[in-house]
């Protein structure tokens, strides 16, 4: 195990359980099937919000397939109908936020390879300006995009899920509960992130 896994394990006796029972994880191990350019990945988050991991995959291959099995680049998405657009599987307004994406990278007014110069909440801030990228497409972003190794999604309802059962809660966790709960796990709040969803993963999910 790698430091920072250790560093949980001594922090709190509950991840210990999940570290150890299940392999080690990587950010890598998580990020399998998401684009790996910046623009394609928050693509892929739009896609993806308030879907299962199987559908939103299911829908962002349909959206790849029509161009050529590929993501679109700004101007081609711009360029497109946006109602052959929405037939992939997308309503009106992930179709609406991805054009507002694509144009803001487009015009300059988002420069998405700049994104890794700046601290978490500088990108945080730059992303949630555009429509329908909340906090959590910015999380998920610094996590599997950018490698941040300190990001606590508090907004992610998988996360908050896996805290509810491994530590015996009788509710989901606030946003709050969750921030004072991860105190020791700094500063490898992300990767306490993956083992709570891998132990999402290993059992059925209500």
């Amino acid at each position: 195990m790698n430091d920072a896994t250790e560093r949980l394990r001594a922090a709190d006796p509950v991840l210990r359980k999940l570290i150890d029972a299940h392999r080690p994880l990587s950010i890598e191990d998580r990020r399998r099937g998401r684009p790996a350019d910046p623009y394609g990945a928050l693509l892929r988050s739009i896609v993806g919000q308030q879907l299962s991991t199987k559908a939103a995959r299911s829908i962002y291959e349909r959206l790849t397939t029509m161009f050529g099995d590929r993501t679109p680049s700004p101007a081609e998405l711009l360029a497109a109908d946006p109602e052959a657009v929405r037939s992939v599987g997308l309503s009106r307004p992930k179709v609406a936020y991805m054009r507002d994406l694509a144009g803001r990278v487009a015009d300059g007014e988002l420069e998405l390879e700049r994104l890794a110069e700046l601290d978490d909440d500088e990108v945080s801030a730059q992303l949630t300006a555009v429509k329908g990228l909340g906090q959590w497409t910015a999380d998920m972003f610094l996590i599997f995009h950018l490698g941040r190794p300190d990001v606590l999604p508090v907004g992610d309802l998988g996360v908050r899920r896996a805290v509810e059962r491994a530590y015996g809660l009788t509710t989901l966790p606030t946003a709050d509960e969750l921030v004072a709960l991860a105190e020791p796990w700094r500063p490898h709040r992300s990767l306490a992130s993956l083992y709570l969803w891998r132990s999402l993963d290993a059992v059925p999910v209500s």
